[in-house]
C-alpha cells in the first residue's frame, strides 16, 4: 500500500519528534533504546514455555505489541532471528504505538513499516555520515543488508527528489545527531 506523500511527511516528522522528546542523538538507532524509554516492555518469546512461544509464532514470526487492560504496552519478539531483523521489528512495533494504530490494518503495517525504514537510517544522516554503500550503512545503522539495500535506494529517491533541500525536521534530526547543516 502506497501512503499519500502528506503521510509520508506526517510520520518522519512524529519521528523526528520521537527522537527529541526521548534524547535520541547516536547510531546506531535502536528499537529497544526507544521501547524502553517510551515505557513499552519488551519481552523475548524464549522467555515463555514451548507452547507458549509456538503460539507466538503463530501469531507472527517475528513480534507484535498488545494494550494490557492496565494501558501498558508490550512488545513480544521473535529472539531466535538476527540482531538487524529484531530491532527492525521493535522498530515496527514502537511505530504502531506512536502513531497510535488501534487495529490491524493494511494502512497501519504500511505505516509502521514506513516508521521504522525512516527510523533506523533517514537519509539525511546516511547522506551528511557520508554513506556511499549499503555495506557502510548496514555496519553504521546495524541494520541488515537486505534493510541497507531498501535504505540506500530510499537515500537515493531522497536525492533526487530534492534531499539537498532540507525540510524543518531534517534540520532537527540533523542538529539532534550532533551535525551542522
Amino acid at each position: 500500500m502506497i501512503l499519500s506523500n502528506s503521510r509520508y511527511e506526517e510520520i518522519k516528522e512524529t519521528v523526528v519528534d520521537l527522537f527529541e522528546g526521548l534524547d535520541i542523538h547516536c547510531t546506531p538507532i535502536s528499537g529497544f533504546e526507544i521501547a524502553t524509554k517510551m515505557g513499552i516492555k519488551v519481552i523475548p518469546y524464549s522467555a515463555y514455555p514451548k507452547i507458549t512461544k509456538e503460539l507466538m509464532i503463530k501469531r507472527s514470526d517475528d513480534g507484535f505489541s498488545v494494550k494490557k487492560k492496565t494501558g501498558e504496552w508490550y512488545i513480544f519478539y521473535n529472539d531466535s532471528k538476527p540482531y538487524g531483523r529484531i530491532n527492525n521489528t521493535i522498530m515496527h512495533e514502537n511505530g504502531h504505538i506512536a502513531l497510535d494504530h488501534t487495529e490491524d490494518s493494511e494502512l497501519a503495517e504500511a505505516e509502521a513499516k514506513f516508521f521504522a525504514k525512516f527510523a533506523l537510517a533517514p537519509p539525511a544522516l546516511i547522506h551528511n555520515l557520508n554513506l556511499k554503500t549499503a555495506y557502510e550503512i548496514a555496519e553504521r545503522f546495524e541494520i541488515s543488508h537486505e534493510a541497507a539495500e531498501y535504505a540506500l535506494i530510499f537515500y537515493n529517491k531522497w536525492l533526487r527528489y530534492g534531499g539537498r533541500f532540507y525540510t524543518g525536521y531534517e534540520i532537527k534530526l540533523c542538529h539532534l545527531f550532533g551535525i551542522a547543516i
